[in-house]
């Protein structure tokens, strides 16, 4: 078996890290990290995030555990004290795996899609952003305020909850879109509330202007300058979680309040 860890830049990661390897290399699993068959995340939710786009070119061929060296996450299945039956479980069992679908966004200016995990962000923190929402291509809202985010049922916990948008049970998938502080008076009124969606809608925003804003996907961004058109839906492309034991999205949800 191949594999490769990704972890946390601190020093108990790093010391979890060298652990594992230890015991798998003892193992004769082979550290490979051009194309392993299963990534460890060492860290917590943010680290799987950032393995993911790692290999984002290989998510087909790839599953990921993760081991939190902090609190409980929503993406790891293990506690850095539970590292010893992580070892055991991957050493003599057989995964499950459970696949979740990623948003693929795609702008008018750039050849290639970004994808993202979790979520995607239109934000501008510069002015007032206004922007045209479509779906499925017909017009829904013009929005003018701090911006949008469209999550999935895995980002449902993360930047959407803090918008008060409604948490996701782990399994349904679909898109949920949220206004980012709109502005809403007599003049300017656009919905206001989360609009949870079919998983096969395609969402289009555009602008006169993005210049002075930014699109934040997961915990990555890059500027809009030159973009006018931004299309949204759910990509074929999944990432595979290997599950070696019972997955629990209920004690991970009341872990988080």
């Amino acid at each position: 078996m191949k594999y490769a860890i990704v972890s946390k830049k601190d020093a108990y990661s790093h010391e979890v890290e060298n652990k594992i390897r230890k015991i798998l290399d003892e193992n004769h699993w082979i550290y490979d990290e051009e194309n392993p068959n299963i990534v460890i995340c060492v860290g917590g939710d943010g680290t799987l995030l950032y393995a993911l786009h790692c290999y984002i070119q290989q998510l087909d061929k790839i599953n990921f555990l993760g081991i939190h060296t902090g609190t409980l996450g929503f993406f790891t299945d293990y506690t850095d004290e539970e590292l010893d039956q992580c070892m055991y479980d991957i050493l003599h069992k057989q995964p499950d795996i459970f696949t979740s679908s990623l948003l693929e966004i795609k702008l008018d200016n750039l050849e290639k899609p970004i994808y993202a995990l979790n979520e995607m962000r239109v934000e501008n923190i510069v002015k007032s952003q206004e922007m045209e929402i479509y779906i499925d291509g017909e017009y829904f809202e013009t929005c003018k305020g701090s911006g949008i985010c469209l999550s999935t049922q895995a980002g449902s916990t993360a930047y959407n909850r803090s918008l008060g948008g409604a948490i996701i049970d782990s399994g349904i998938s679909l898109m949920q879109l949220c206004e980012i502080t709109s502005i809403q008076h007599s003049k300017q009124r656009s919905l206001g509330n989360p609009y949870i969606m079919m998983n096969d809608r395609i969402i289009t925003m555009r602008s006169n202007t993005f210049d002075t804003a930014y699109l934040c996907y997961d915990h990555l961004n890059m500027p809009l300058k030159d973009t006018s058109e931004i299309v949204c839906k759910m990509s074929n492309l999944k990432v595979r979680f290997a599950r070696y034991r019972e997955y629990s999205y209920l004690k991970r949800l009341k872990n988080l309040y």
